[in-house]
């Protein structure tokens, strides 16, 4: 198939190779980018002068998860969990989210749809998952059918329990968070043990650990135990920052999570999340500006299903946008959400780019997104693996 007249983002370097050509092999992969298309093809998809960018991969995705948070039923039947589940993929999928990572299921429904997008059955974004994520009794992630582990033993047995059952990595809670009543950010819940027995358990599988984190100690300690991906850093200080900007290592800020006010009380979030959001907030933001000033690789993540919209926006492109808005350039806000994120996720040499070889995923927009970020918000084609999923403009 072929994608004509279109403006191809090289979100690598910057450029744009305007009036071009994209052939996509049956396998789904891209076979050229080139000036014009053969004369005479047939069925070609004309993108019609819009620019065109790699399908957006988000890196912090949930898409069992309940709200308000309170009505999360543990012993919730497997099936409802990935009814649920599914909507949300779909919804990602349609909005321009062509790959993402589950940092944590209900009853592993991550690692369910992954089996069925691979046998067809189910058409949604690739999916890294993490199955359950592991909590101690009483930490963050307490009532949210996490596993449960306490001690060094017990974290790497659970780790390997998720790896065994198909997780592409491990996910853990070092920190308290925002969602429970007189729970908070600064609160350390795992021991050194803890969080050596985790990443011990992925580092056999050739895999990584990514951390719930809010406050410095907590990041420093799981950097010495070799942790090299962090969620959110509620609050990060310089000193830490610089830590986090050493190669290798990823933080997704999420800022989503404390600037979503509507759209929590919308779905009836307990007012202490929505609370707890809001005092975090300009702590929260201050902390990723230092983030930024410090070099550290950043990825796009929303803590919410990222095809939800979040004030009339897919929350993965509102992330995007709050990024920039924090201080992030618009080549790094779009390597956010595409090379970063694929590099983070092991697959920078499929997806991420527009480029013989690779994943024929795309989302065209109105404008030029390197000079106004927000054409992201004109997604109007989506492409995966050389499918068209939506095409407004035909």
């Amino acid at each position: 198939m072929w994608f004509v007249n279109a403006h191809v983002v090289d979100v690598a370097t910057g450029e744009v190779l305007r009036g071009r050509a994209v052939q996509t092999a049956p396998d789904g992969t891209v076979v050229q980018v080139t000036g014009a298309a053969p004369a005479g093809v047939a069925g070609a998809v004309d993108v019609a002068g819009r620019w065109l960018l790699p399908g957006l991969i988000s890196c912090h995705t949930h898409l069992s998860i309940v709200f308000p948070f309170g009505d999360t039923d543990e012993a919730e039947n497997p099936a409802l969990t990935a009814y649920r589940s599914a909507t949300r993929a779909a919804e990602a999928l349609r909005a321009g989210i062509t790959t993402i990572r589950c940092v944590h299921e209900q009853n592993r429904a991550d690692l369910l749809l992954r089996t069925a997008v691979r046998r067809g059955w189910f058409a949604a974004p690739r999916i890294r998952g993490a199955g359950r994520a592991i909590s101690t009794p009483g930490g963050h992630g307490q009532g949210a059918a996490c596993a449960y582990a306490a001690g060094e033993r017990e974290f790497y047995e659970a780790a390997l329990a998720e790896l065994a059952a198909g997780a592409d990595h491990v996910k853990i809670f070092i920190s308290g968070g925002l969602a429970g009543a007189g729970e908070h950010y600064e609160r350390g819940e795992m021991t050194d043990g803890e969080i050596r027995g985790a990443v011990r358990a992925a580092a056999e599988h050739d895999t990584y650990v990514v951390a719930h984190s809010g406050a410095p100690a907590a990041i420093r300690q799981a950097l010495a135990q070799g942790v090299r991906c962090f969620e959110h850093a509620y609050r990060l200080d310089d000193e830490t920052a610089a830590l986090l900007a050493r190669p290798g290592i990823y933080l997704t800020p999420t800022l989503c999570v404390t600037r979503s006010e509507g759209w929590m009380r919308a779905r009836g979030f307990e007012e202490h999340s929505i609370s707890n959001a809001l005092a975090a907030a300009d702590e929260h933001l201050a902390s990723i500006q230092r983030a930024i000033r410090a070099g550290v690789t950043l990825v796009n993540g929303t803590d919410i299903p990222p095809g939800e919209e979040v004030d009339g926006t897919p929350a993965a492109v509102r992330e995007v946008l709050l990024m920039a808005a924090a201080g992030l350039s618009p080549l790094l806000s779009l390597q956010s959400v595409s090379v970063n994120a694929a590099a983070l996720l092991g697959l920078g040499h499929r997806v991420g780019q527009i480029r013989p070889g690779y994943a024929a995923d795309f989302v065209a927009v109105a404008g030029d997104p390197l000079r106004d970020l927000e054409a992201l918000r004109t997604i109007s084609l989506v492409v995966q693996g050389g499918r068209v999923v939506r095409e407004d403009a035909a």
